[in-house]
């Protein structure tokens, strides 16, 4: 929204009549809840300035340079409903006080880092991108009261901590999985979970979109996958699916939030939702019985037949075209029914044809053993330790990306009377699933050979967003800090600290976390 100058002083002077405060004056200001060391993930600098402290008023324009007007729009969405004021979005202060996006080239910063100060005259933030600046907004609205995040306006002092803050990430993806084929959420759902996680940096949004218990993307030219296929669930659950524009929505609003879309159509095992439906899909041409249990392993689509390559191209096709992200995930993972000489021969045909739609494969660290390309990104799941496949796909100049089930899957329960949840990895407290560094846990595989990391969110036991919430918070803000962070600072006492501190605006926003006894939460 951008307002003149005259419509802005009547905005204010409207408020100011109703009763709400006008200036710095108008109250003391008060104590913030944390300050800019406090920030999740941890910075890789910050000095505090407590005389430093700015207070939004009725008079605060946020002003953008051109190209950050996107990011100035969604602060102004964030800022608004507690606060009542109209926080336009203004060229210029036109001597008010204000919050500044700027656009600029700093060498140290990169595409993703930010510069923000906060001084008592104004909020300055500078990014050579507006990726850049939304990863800085998500650190400034944690130095406001946590009531910042209510939906209803709250008269009360809304003071911003003072302080200096640089930063730029570790690794260049910080990813979230969510599975949708378990258990269907609808496309507000996965958008509730988009703004959740956005708030600590993740960058990525992977959508593990069919599995043996459900289908859940149209694809036009086998439409059974989505309308028959998509009916199932774990337990005989009811299903859904996306309508490809319905995708393409949660994908526009995915970039709204500066996270791409990742889309998985898992193959060649993990696929019974789709033979069930399709009988050509089989050796035998035999529909095979619709499954909702959670065992793994048992499914492979035909690797010998014309008719396989052909079902894959379609789905890649249509999916390629509805994706603009660089990515498509192919799997890869758990095909125990597929002899080795057929899972390469399978990798070699499909990967290729990831490629003729303009996208780089990626998948499970399995497709590691087909000699993938080294545009590909193999996805280790694994214990850690020996993997001679991982450790060559590395050395080919392939980067991997971290999502260790013993630490970083998040439907792991946090301890063994967790309600929800699995424990064939591990059973997984706040600490266990922060305590580890992606650059030691593969052998040979070492800090510039890595994508980044992921947290993984598999959902047999899970069927709400609360259930959502419950397992991924409060881990993901701690794997989303092992991406983000310089090694240097990853610390659990002080992570812990800083952690506890988070909880009162995950109340404000209604989500449904687990406090861990192992947290002071505040």
């Amino acid at each position: 929204m951008r307002l003149s100058r005259a419509v802005l002083t009547a905005a204010i002077v409207s408020l100011t009549a109703a009763g709400l405060p006008a200036s710095a004056a108008a109250a003391s200001p008060a104590a913030p809840e944390r300050s800019v060391t406090d920030v999740v993930p941890a910075p890789v600098s910050a000095k505090a300035d407590p005389r430093g402290d700015f207070r939004l008023t009725p008079f605060t324009v946020i002003t953008a340079d051109r190209g950050a007007g996107q990011v100035a729009d969604y602060l102004r969405g964030l800022l608004r409903p507690a606060t009542g004021y109209p926080l336009p979005v203004v060229p210029h202060s036109v001597g008010l006080p204000a919050i500044s996006l700027k656009l600029g080239r700093d060498a140290r910063i990169g595409t993703e880092g930010y510069e923000l100060k906060v001084a008592r005259d104004g909020v300055t933030l500078k990014a050579n991108t507006a990726d850049g600046l939304f990863d800085g907004v998500q650190s400034l609205r944690q130095l406001l009261p946590s009531a910042i995040d209510a939906k209803r306006v709250q008269h009360r002092t809304w003071t911003v901590a003072g302080g200096t803050i640089l930063d730029y990430p570790r690794f260049a993806e910080r990813g979230a999985m969510l599975d949708v084929a378990r258990h269907f959420f609808k496309p507000d759902q996965v958008k509730r979970y988009v703004d959740q996680i956005a708030q600590y940096k993740v960058n990525t949004l992977h959508l593990h979109l069919a599995d043996d218990q459900g289908w859940r993307i149209e694809i036009k030219s086998w439409p059974k996958l989505a309308t028959v296929g998509g009916k199932t669930a774990v337990d005989g659950d009811p299903g859904g699916y996306y309508t490809q524009a319905q995708y393409q929505d949660i994908v526009a609003y995915a970039a709204s939030r500066h996270i791409t879309v990742i889309p998985e159509i898992d193959m060649p095992g993990h696929t019974n939702a789709a033979q069930s439906t399709y009988a050509e899909l089989n050796c035998d041409g035999k529909a095979v019985p619709v499954r909702t249990d959670t065992e793994v392993g048992y499914s492979s689509l035909c690797i010998s037949s014309p008719i396989t390559y052909k079902f894959v191209e379609d789905v890649v096709r249509e999916l390629a075209a509805i994706t603009p992200g660089p990515y498509l995930h192919i799997g890869g993972d758990e095909a125990h029914s597929t002899p080795p000489a057929d899972y390469i021969a399978f990798e070699k045909k499909v990967q290729p044809i990831v490629a003729k739609y303009g996208k780089k494969v990626t998948g499970w660290h399995e497709i590691a053993k087909s000699d993938p390309p080294a545009s590909a990104v193999p996805q280790y799941w694994d214990f850690g330790g020996d993997n001679p496949s991982v450790a060559a796909a590395a050395a080919r100049g392939s980067k991997i990306l971290m999502s260790p089930a013993n630490y970083a899957y998040l439907d792991m329960k946090y301890d063994a009377s967790t309600p929800l949840g699995q424990d064939w990895a591990a059973l997984i407290e706040v600490r266990d699933g922060y305590n580890w560094d992606p650059a030691s846990l593969v052998t040979g595989v070492g800090e510039h050979q890595i994508a980044g990391v992921e947290a993984p969110l598999w959902t047999e036991t899970l069927r709400t967003s609360a259930d959502i919430e419950y397992m991924a918070f409060p881990r993901l803000p701690g794997i989303a800090e092992i991406g983000w962070s310089p090694k240097s600072t990853h610390d659990w006492d002080a992570y812990r600290a800083r952690l506890a501190k988070q909880s009162p605006r995950w109340v404000a926003q209604g989500i449904n976390f687990y406090r861990s006894p192992q947290v002071d939460w505040k």
